[in-house]
């Protein structure tokens, strides 16, 4: 019988760029079903054995992927945030008056608070990240915070938004925004949508100038 050259031989090992996307995959489950365990129980309440229980694991799988529940936590904030960042990134940078874009932007970050990832980073308070982590969290918070201002400063500037603090505006309404997250409830009588249509436009009804035509 003739022998299978070396070079002709399968594998049973897939090739590192498939392993890396199989990592990726089960690294990314353990996530989205930890953000749900944190949003519903909190963070000190969550045991590692509740999600890998769900995910039909046992816990040292877990440690495949995350060193221990904190490094989940701050990766649950952090996709959150960066998620927000971008976000609020990609509508300031559009053409369109900063009323319209701040418009945009404002839904956009509503909508991501009734989400599960939008929900864990208003939940997480601080001081239950470690203090590298912390430091991140609060470095992306205000780098959300500089470009939200800096779009409500610009429309104060054309006229498109009525005159103001633009700390003072923009702590307003992303804390509105955020707060979405608290009371929120996904299934519950209102849609997605709806809760966030009635806030912004509550909010942009109260940041357009007296006298002025709708900016959309």
């Amino acid at each position: 019988m003739a022998r299978t050259p070396a070079s002709k031989i399968k594998s049973p090992w897939e090739p590192a760029e498939a392993r890396k996307r199989e990592r990726s995959v089960k690294r990314e489950a353990v996530l989205n079903t930890a953000v749900l365990f944190f949003n519903e129980k909190g963070f000190h309440a969550t045991s590692l054995d509740d999600v890998a229980e769900s995910l039909n694991v046992t816990k040292p799988t877990i440690y495949h992927y995350f060193s221990n529940k904190d490094e989940i936590l701050f990766e649950c904030t952090r996709q959150g945030l960066e998620t927000i960042r971008h976000a609020v990134a990609e509508v300031a940078s559009r053409n369109g008056n900063a009323h319209e874009r701040l418009k945009a932007l404002l839904h956009d970050y509503a909508l991501f608070m009734t989400q599960d990832f939008g929900m864990c980073v208003i939940r997480t308070a601080d001081y239950e990240l470690s203090e590298e982590s912390r430091k991140q969290f609060r470095a992306l918070k205000h780098e959300i915070d500089l470009l939200v201002r800096g779009l409500v400063a610009e429309g104060m500037a054309e006229g498109s938004i009525a005159k103001g603090d633009p700390r003072l505006v923009t702590f307003t309404i992303t804390g509105a925004m955020n707060w979405i997250a608290r009371w929120y409830r996904p299934g519950g009588e209102i849609s997605a949508e709806d809760a966030v249509k009635a806030c912004v436009d509550t909010l942009m009804s109260g940041l357009t100038p007296r006298g002025s035509d709708d900016h959309g």
